[in-house]
């Protein structure tokens, strides 16, 4: 894994930059983190993703921590643009000018990097995997002319009740190639280790936290999607 920084228009940004072993070149995949920032376990998804063929790269989405930063990302997803966006597209052009790189390039996100990677799935990407992302609004329109979408979903996740049915209907509706799949008996972050300190296992209590099976299964069906659309 080796640290990097990706120019945006609002300036050099810090980046986690993972390749594959062996001669590429190699399809690309933005990972998106969550409200907890590019931490360990963003870390660890983003060398998974290596692992299974793919130049992975996560930029740092905001700048130092709290309340503001939150509010600032979520107010991107709400408005459709700002500097989330922004760098999110940066990362996308930086895997492309890579020489190693096919051109190919896949989106990755979890809880409200979920639901960019939603929001960017009709701008410039090949591929996206949402895991429980936030949905946006009018999904009829705004997925029209989506890149296909391979999303999961936890049924006891109280922030996204009936998400997955209601994203699988737009992906339909608007005839684009999608995999949903909402996951009995688990709740939201179930692909994330999250270490939330002395909240965690109220987190696991009320269905929140990570679960290996749905999880295993999750990547399992992310990565033969992405093998039929980025790399054949």
């Amino acid at each position: 894994m080796n640290q990097t920084r990706i120019d945006t228009p609002t300036g050099a940004v810090e980046a986690e930059l993972v390749r594959p072993d062996g001669p590429g070149p190699w399809p690309g995949v933005v990972v998106v983190h969550d409200v907890m920032g590019l931490n360990d376990d963003v870390r660890n998804i983003t060398r998974t993703i290596a692992e299974a063929g793919y130049l992975a790269v996560t930029p740092r989405l905001f700048d130092g921590s709290g309340p503001r930063c939150l509010v600032g990302m979520f107010r991107d997803f709400n408005r459709g643009q700002g500097m989330t966006f922004d760098r999110i597209t940066a990362a996308r052009e930086f895997l492309k000018g890579q020489t190693d790189c096919t051109g190919r390039i896949g989106v990755v996100g979890f809880c409200i990097g979920g639901g960019f990677a939603l929001a960017t799935a009709t701008d410039g990407f090949d591929a996206s995997a949402p895991f429980y992302g936030n949905l946006p609004k009018d999904m009829n329109e705004a997925l029209r002319g989506s890149c296909p979408v391979v999303g999961s979903y936890g049924r006891r996740d109280p922030s996204l009740m009936g998400a997955g049915d209601k994203l699988s209907k737009a992906l339909s509706h608007n005839d684009v190639p999608h995999d949903v799949k909402t996951y009995p008996g688990v709740g939201h972050g179930f692909a994330n280790h999250w270490n939330a300190g002395p909240m965690t296992p109220l987190l696991r209590v009320t269905g929140f936290g990570f679960q290996q099976q749905a999880a295993d299964d999750a990547w399992r069906r992310v990565f033969e999607f992405f093998h039929t659309y980025l790399k054949a």
